[in-house]
């Protein structure tokens, strides 16, 4: 089920599997005797894909090199190649083989991933909410133009310091520690009422839905404070 060709050792193609052909569009009969660079390789990856062929006609291998290949119908589809030497009975280089795996959908799915957490980093920053994060060890590793705003700390300002002992006054540090360290175990809190304070020395309260942050694989990694 792994999309795989063959060159021989002048760089034309003398092997092409089915899946190959599925995911390309080109049968085998099309493909065969073509130099496999020159005719299905776009022309800013030739260089350094014909360099990978080259390696592995010499006996260098490589595992896991992202070759992009060209369809019939003028589509790009990604392919992760190991291009492993092949050698006669007599042990002479007589070419290369690829063996594949077809990570299009891959790609397209992390880059849909990108643009969606870059949507959202827009969102977290251009909201007009306060927003804040901490890590386990309640640094700040969030902070958006809002929060800037009403307390007067730019995010270069704050990011990496400790959020209770470094903006939080003595007699709240203790509450809000505690509502802070039950987040980080998983027990969120709304509409708690949070004292900062600013640059200034001004107090400004902060009403606050205090939510843990978890991993993709469901860790808990740190917490996001949502106030108004």
């Amino acid at each position: 089920n792994a999309p795989i060709f063959g060159i021989n050792a002048e760089g034309r193609v003398n092997e092409w599997n089915r899946k190959m052909a599925a995911i390309t569009g080109f049968s085998k009969d099309e493909v065969f005797g073509k130099d496999l660079v020159d005719e299905y390789i776009s022309d800013e990856f030739r260089e350094s894909v014909r360099q990978v062929l080259d390696d592995a006609l010499h006996g260098q291998q490589t595992d896991n090199y992202q070759v992009p290949l060209f369809t019939k119908h003028g589509d790009r589809v990604e392919v992760l190649l190991n291009a492993t030497t092949r050698v006669d009975a007599a042990g002479t280089i007589v070419g290369v083989v690829g063996v594949g795996q077809d990570i299009t959908a891959i790609n397209q799915s992390q880059a849909e991933l990108t643009r969606v957490a870059n949507d959202l980093r827009l969102l977290i920053d251009t909201a007009n909410a306060p927003i804040f994060g901490i890590d386990t060890n309640g640094f700040v590793n969030e902070w958006n133009r809002k929060a800037a705003a009403i307390t007067g700390f730019s995010r270069e300002e704050v990011m990496g310091k400790d959020l209770v002992r470094r903006f939080i006054t003595p007699e709240y540090q203790d509450s809000v520690g505690e509502v802070l360290h039950k987040a980080l175990q998983g027990e969120e809190t709304a509409n708690f009422e949070f004292p900062l304070y600013t640059k200034d020395g001004e107090r400004v309260e902060v009403l606050l839905n205090a939510t843990t942050r978890r991993s993709a694989t469901g860790a808990i990694v740190g917490v996001v404070g949502v106030g108004q």
